[in-house]
């Protein structure tokens, strides 16, 4: 069976939606790949669709959720990206928190050191997992 991973943080919007891209477009089909945000913004940033465009990765499809307990019941890895105490917690979960460096309001310079520790950590996740990445 395949691991499912769910990237939690607030607006859904800059960091969980980062981590998704990097997962979907690192893992292929290998991953089942979920985010959301404990208050969902009204759109991705656009600082992360662009830096995440400058390395291939097409995050403009996607929109910001609200999280549920049934995304994180469904998940077999809960990463937190600083949603502090909105994160529901479930007995049983696999739980990481990644302090990562909010995007939000920063312009495209800010938030590329921010894509490329997040593509870092999910690299990481995937050793872990024992998914190897495509390229």
């Amino acid at each position: 069976m395949r691991p499912s991973v769910l990237f939690v943080c607030v607006h859904n919007a800059g960091r969980s939606q980062m981590a998704a891209g990097w997962l979907r477009h690192l893992a292929g089909d290998g991953v089942e790949v979920r985010s959301a945000g404990s208050v969902p913004g009204d759109r991705v940033n656009p600082s992360a669709v662009q830096v995440m465009a400058e390395v291939g990765v097409d995050i403009s499809d996607q929109r910001p959720k609200v999280l549920t307990t049934d995304a994180v019941e469904a998940s077999d890895v809960v990463i937190t990206m600083g949603c502090g105490d909105a994160c529901p917690v479930f007995p049983g979960k696999r739980y990481l928190d990644w302090p990562l460096d909010d995007p939000a309001g920063q312009g495209v310079e800010a938030v590329r050191p921010i894509r490329d520790e997040i593509e870092r950590r999910v690299r990481g996740l995937l050793a872990e997992l024992g998914v190897s990445p495509r390229g």
